[in-house]
């Protein structure tokens, strides 16, 4: 098993989170789900964006798949370092 086999869409090239976390504009979120939904580790990022919680969880990959899956926009990473990250 390697990480790409965890991803539920084919994934060729992402910017990974270094160190940060997902951050929600609760304000926004309309509950839909989609984030949990696409989540490969199965976090609830539905329920941190509903209390309008950074996304601390320690399982996250950061790998991005919530906040590029997210129809509204909702989503996006904290003002940390990016690395680009090559796959496939």
């Amino acid at each position: 098993m390697n990480i790409r086999s965890l991803f539920k869409s084919e994934v060729t090239r992402r910017e990974v989170l270094v160190g940060g976390w997902v951050i929600p504009e609760p304000a926004r979120c309309v509950q839909c789900g989609i984030c949990s939904f696409h989540c490969p580790i199965n976090i609830d990022v539905r329920r941190y964006a509903w209390q309008g919680e950074a996304v601390k969880d320690s399982h996250c990959l950061t790998c991005g798949e919530c906040v590029a899956r997210c129809p509204r926009g909702v989503l996006s990473f904290g003002h940390t370092g990016l690395s680009n990250v090559e796959g496939g």
